[in-house]
């Protein structure tokens, strides 16, 4: 379980989240994040992917962004509050060179928290303790593999295709892999 006004660190994908309110804490209705999108978050190859069972919400707190939902990029600003519902294919990014802040939600919280967690474990795996940059090479392909294929019931993969990364995840178990 995540604690309270713990930071899930993910700054080499470019953002951290603060979580505000965790799934206990909520009963599982929501988890609460203060999300920071670094400058050029997500400008080459953002994961576009949907929830099979949650609907995420956005409050842009400061800055601009911008996000895909299904097919076109929006620009979402200061103020704007966004809700992809159940299944609806996403993406997002931060095209600027400021910080963009967020209010961020994931309702239910079902295992969020773990994913997020899970990220920043094979994030220190791939970095080796972050004193590598992050390059998705083969090795981090494996990892976040197994990695989504862990949490099918929260996210799913878009692009890169979901059969892809489930032979991907496929190939880092057989392998021994292991975050």
């Amino acid at each position: 379980m995540t604690a309270l006004n713990k930071i899930l660190d993910l700054t080499p994908l470019g953002m951290r989240f603060t979580v505000l309110k965790s799934g206990v804490q909520t009963n599982g209705k929501s988890l609460d994040l203060h999300w920071e999108l670094l400058p050029g978050c997500n400008m080459k190859d953002p994961l576009v992917h949907h929830h099979p069972n949650a609907i995420e919400t956005y409050e842009i707190l400061e800055g601009e962004m911008e996000f895909l939902i299904k097919d076109k990029w929006l620009t979402a600003k200061k103020g704007d509050k966004l809700s992809v519902p159940i299944g609806v294919t996403h993406a997002f990014r931060n095209p600027t060179n400021e910080i963009v802040t967020v209010f961020n939600t994931h309702q239910p919280a079902l295992k969020m928290e773990e994913y997020f967690e899970d990220v920043s474990k094979v994030l220190d795996k791939v970095t080796n303790n972050r004193t590598k940059e992050f390059k998705l090479n083969l090795k981090a392909k494996l990892y976040l593999g197994i990695l989504m294929n862990n949490y099918r019931n929260e996210i799913i993969a878009i692009n890169p295709p979901d059969f892809a990364v489930k032979i991907l995840g496929y190939i880092g178990k057989l392998m021994g892999i292991k975050y």
